[in-house]
């Protein structure tokens, strides 16, 4: 029997945090590039030297007004900062500049697919609580010997914190929500979504009660999740672990919890903190974040399409299925790419299967961008009017493929180089038919005694005979009309 299904239910919510991709950090002129050696990206704001003062950088205001807008929150006209207060090696000032009871955006939502709605019409509604703005703090790094070191390039990037509210009910909701979060971010091109490198972090709150009781259950927070697969797996496993504890009459504490992915469990970091834990209270060197109208209409202008609507319009305007519009909209890159591509042909349903078989094949063996892929729109374009004209077969198009991998050439003048172009003429094919019909007299023999099935072997004699260039097609048509006069006769 399933617990979980049959008497407990799972109560989650998200935070996710979100790495802004301004050039420089949230209260200095310090780069956020990643990658650099430690402790390089650093000045005496970001490291927390007495006397000096932070400077809000506009930019990153903006981009967390981008995405409260693009989640349907609310724009607080007024929104204040507060130190958190915390003392961790990573953390030179001793607290950490963020927003707590005034925060930029409040009350929004995000409309997601679920397990019971999954490939239907219909969504499910979660909302978001909030969405702040606040510094990163560094970065300790433990696995060397026995010594723990800290790298602060990261303190001060700027980030912004969505805070989900308690509407998840599985570990695989909790994947469409993070996908929907990290489209959105990545369609409104203010963070990479890199989960890998960390510019998207996801800590889940999660907690187990009895279904039909109003009241949650005590919940842990998860932390150290740094993939789609390893949030499921980590909240399964959690929901998993309290579920068999209440059934034992055990008692849930409320801690956090470090994921380790390949013990595939979670063990305790710290008991879970409170709000009063962290002792906020205003940032006395900052001024309030004042939003007026026009500025708030000045940021909507921004707004580009986002990835439902980009979806629905290429279903309804491309006739494309919702399968295909799912996956070219799951990345704008590759979104953008498509539309480039039916500037040069309106075979769009032949794109599309271009793009998702052979184009996301190849970026997925080289683990490349789409920005990197070698072959142009224009030229696959090109390629495909190739097969649509009846020049090349969908066989020979492969070829030519293979051979624009390896430089971006015109297909037109690649087919002509390596004389590919498709045989069509029916009297050449005709030759080519009586040739093969007359070197395999056994099948033949098997064909007119009723063993239809030697059709398609004598078709691929006849496409080896010609190195694939006679057109399929035409030789099916003229094969079948030899075969059948010669049962005639």
């Amino acid at each position: 029997m399933n617990l979980l299904s049959e008497k407990y239910e799972a109560v989650i919510g998200l935070e996710v945090h979100a790495q802004l991709l301004t050039e420089s950090k949230i209260f200095c002129g310090c780069s956020t590039k990643f990658g650099n050696p430690p402790n390089t990206n650093v000045c005496p704001i970001c490291l927390g030297y007495p006397g000096v003062l932070p400077v809000l950088n506009k930019n990153a205001v903006e981009y967390t007004l981008l995405m409260g807008l693009a989640t349907n929150c609310k724009i607080n006209e007024r929104s204040v900062f507060a130190r958190k207060n915390y003392f961790y090696p990573d953390l030179p000032k001793g607290y950490q500049i963020s927003q707590y009871e005034l925060p930029l955006c409040e009350d929004g939502f995000l409309l997601i697919d679920s397990d019971e709605l999954y490939n239907s019409e219909l969504k499910k509604r979660i909302g978001i609580k909030r969405i702040h703005l606040e510094e990163d703090a560094g970065k300790s790094i433990h696995d060397i010997g026995f010594e723990t070191r800290v790298d602060l390039n990261r303190c001060g990037v700027p980030l912004i914190e969505i805070v989900s509210e308690p509407d998840i009910r599985s570990a695989r909701e909790a994947s469409f929500y993070l996908n929907e979060v990290r489209q959105i971010v990545q369609y409104l091109e203010i963070c990479d979504g890199n989960m890998e490198e960390g510019s998207l972090r996801c800590d889940a709150n999660v907690s187990v009660r009895l279904i039909g009781t109003e009241k949650f259950g005590t919940k842990t927070e998860l932390k150290n999740m740094n993939s789609f697969r390893n949030v499921e797996r980590a909240i399964n496993h959690e929901i998993e672990r309290q579920t068999n504890i209440l059934e034992e009459g055990g008692v849930i504490f409320q801690e956090t919890l470090l994921w380790n992915a390949d013990l595939n469990e979670a063990f305790s970091m710290r008991s879970k903190e409170e709000a009063h834990d962290y002792r906020y209270f205003p940032e006395p060197d900052l001024l309030p974040v004042i939003v007026k109208e026009d500025w708030k209409n000045q940021i909507s202008k921004k707004l580009p399409e986002l990835p439902d609507a980009k979806k629905r319009r290429f279903i309804s305007k491309f006739s494309l299925p919702e399968y295909d519009s799912d996956i070219l909209t799951q990345d704008k890159k590759i979104a953008n790419y498509f539309e480039k591509v039916i500037s040069f042909t309106n075979n769009y349903k032949a794109v599309s299967n271009w793009i998702m078989g052979e184009v996301l094949k190849i970026i997925n063996e080289w683990k490349i961008e789409i920005t990197s892929f070698p072959v142009s729109p224009e030229n696959l374009g090109k390629l495909i009017n190739l097969i649509d004209k009846g020049i090349i077969s969908g066989k020979i198009a492969k070829d030519v493929f293979a051979l624009m991998l390896v430089k971006n050439k015109d297909p037109e003048e690649i087919i002509i180089e390596k004389d590919l172009v498709q045989i069509t003429n029916t009297s050449e094919i005709e030759n080519v038919i009586e040739k093969i019909l007359g070197s395999h007299q056994r099948e033949v023999k098997q064909f007119l005694e009723g063993n239809e099935k030697v059709l398609g072997f004598l078709v691929g004699q006849i496409m080896k005979e010609t190195k694939g260039k006679a057109n399929p097609k035409i030789v099916n048509e003229l094969l079948k009309e030899k075969l059948d006069s010669l049962k005639k006769n």
